[in-house]
């Protein structure tokens, strides 16, 4: 099989995930394209086909299938990230299926938004295993494939730092933003090691994208449909960074609306209204903190635990 680039796609049963990975398969780069999550399903008796995206019934094999009717290359393979064994396992089937890994997007989550008293400590173990603990052994199992080739790209969806996203989920926020500095650590791993044309970069909506958690908000008041955006905003804007070189992206915690404005200069996203005519309200803050410090570089002494095994 003559395949130019392979992305793994893990979250990528429905909503966001599906459509990053359907893009990704059918972009003019030709990627194959592994889809990954806990949901697993007989596709070829599937109705209606293709289900609702952002249903139960959409599930890792359907959205293989409907990759595969499109024209493109992909492969469904199940993961709980819980389970760093089920994670490794994913990676090397991912490599022994096509013999190479290029791309990374994770975009598995939990989610609980409730004040630390109305939050359970078995759902805020459940979040933290299943983002920043579920992202962190992907890559540390991802790494050495993505390296091989230097050119090795990742996307995390996790959002920028700032203090009002703590507001009324501490437990939800504690675990995103974790994955976030990842990002800004591996970033800086990546710069030290002098592998330029490696990035790992963040991405989070601007405004509300329509979801399975979005769609029990319009339930409640079909007007909310209006406050919605699709989930092409999402992949294209995933599409435009793995498209620039990696010293431009790398690091960097970004919002989709506002990439795609500064570094691909798109002025008019009426197109990604759910609702045609109408203007999703923008939920993030127009302007984000600078997270350097002016003496940014200076760390004195740093330890390296890795190489002072001896010492501790």
């Amino acid at each position: 099989m003559d395949v130019r680039r392979v992305a793994l796609v893990v979250g990528a049963s429905r909503g966001i995930g599906r459509q990053v990975a359907i893009d990704l398969a059918l972009a003019k780069e030709g990627y194959a394209v592994v889809v990954a999550a806990k949901s697993i399903s007989d596709a070829q008796s599937a109705v209606p086909f293709p289900p609702d995206p952002n249903s139960p019934q959409s599930t890792i094999s359907t959205v293989e299938r409907e990759i595969r009717q499109s024209g493109g290359e992909a492969t469904a393979i199940a993961v709980d990230v819980r389970d760093f064994a089920s994670v490794q396992a994913l990676v090397d089937k991912t490599v022994e299926t096509y013999g190479r890994l290029d791309v990374l997007v994770y975009n598995s989550g939990a989610i609980w938004w409730a004040s630390v008293e109305d939050t359970p400590m078995k759902r805020f173990q459940l979040m933290q295993r299943v983002n920043p603990e579920g992202l962190y052994g992907i890559i540390q199992s991802a790494l050495p494939h993505l390296k091989k080739h230097r050119i090795g790209r990742i996307i995390v969806v996790s959002p920028p730092i700032y203090s009002r996203f703590f507001r009324g989920k501490t437990a939800y926020a504690m675990g995103k933003i974790g994955m976030s500095v990842l990002t800004k650590g591996l970033a800086m791993d990546f710069e030290r090691q002098g592998l330029g044309e490696m990035a790992i970069t963040s991405i989070w909506p601007t405004a509300a994208i329509e979801s399975g958690a979005t769609r029990q908000m319009v339930e409640k008041n079909p007007d909310e449909a209006r406050q919605l955006r699709k989930a092409t905003i999402f992949s294209d804007a995933i599409l435009t960074m793995l498209r620039a070189p990696a010293v431009s992206v790398n690091g960097r915690l970004e919002l989709d609306e506002d990439y795609l404005r500064s570094d691909a200069g798109v002025t008019d996203f009426s197109k990604f209204s759910l609702v045609s005519g109408s203007s999703p309200r923008r939920i993030m803050p127009a302007e984000l903190p600078d997270l350097s410090v002016k003496e940014q570089d200076d760390e004195g002494n740093r330890m390296n635990s890795a190489k002072d095994r001896s010492k501790l």
